[in-house]
């Protein structure tokens, strides 16, 4: 088992786009089985790259009992139909806050290996691939939230036993509109 430090709220790490994988490689197999490791030890539902330090587009998933991975995640949307409910991450520990996102999802990428891969998600598993590309995106779900919402948050994350008031992060509207359908953790 190789459990790996997360970032958190805060780091320039989770504000930076990740670049796109490029090499299928032992290396990158170790990635996701750092990711796989790391999430399963902290119950997490979806871990994404940036969350580790590595700006890869890499992200992986445990939903429903379904553990998995994708690479260079591309997501399209079936309808429009929206879920709300509460919402964390394992880079803001210990905090839940209601977000929208999209109820369903189609994510197309690749494994490990560089075959194809297609997740079709509704619910909890789209509301996990949403909020994993985000991290892929330098989103954080916090972004998606209303601006009443995010004082809540950030009061809530001044608040916290983690937050380092030397190296307050910065809460940014999300460049995919309020009504955009990224987004996880649990």
């Amino acid at each position: 088992m190789t459990v790996q430090p997360i970032r958190l709220f805060g780091d320039p790490v989770l504000r930076t786009p990740a670049e796109p994988v490029v090499d299928f490689d032992a290396e990158l197999r170790k990635l996701v089985a750092d990711l796989t490791d790391t999430m399963r030890d902290r119950n997490g539902a979806g871990l994404a790259a940036p969350q580790l330090g590595v700006g890869l587009r890499v992200f992986t998933f445990d939903v429903d009992d379904v553990v998995g991975h994708l690479i260079n995640p591309v997501l399209s949307f079936p309808d429009e139909e929206e879920q709300d409910g509460p919402e964390g991450c394992l880079s803001i520990p210990g905090l839940y806050f209601d977000t929208v996102r999209r109820q369903n999802v189609v994510a197309k990428g690749f494994n490990s290996y560089g075959d194809p891969l297609q997740i079709v998600g509704t619910g909890l598993m789209a509301r996990c691939v949403q909020h994993e590309t985000d991290h892929l995106d330098g989103v954080l779900f916090l972004d998606r939230l209303s601006v009443e919402g995010r004082k809540e948050a950030m009061k809530a994350i001044r608040a916290a036993d983690w937050y380092d008031s030397g190296a307050p992060p910065v809460i940014k509207t999300s460049p995919h509109g309020a009504g955009s359908p990224f987004g996880l953790g649990r």
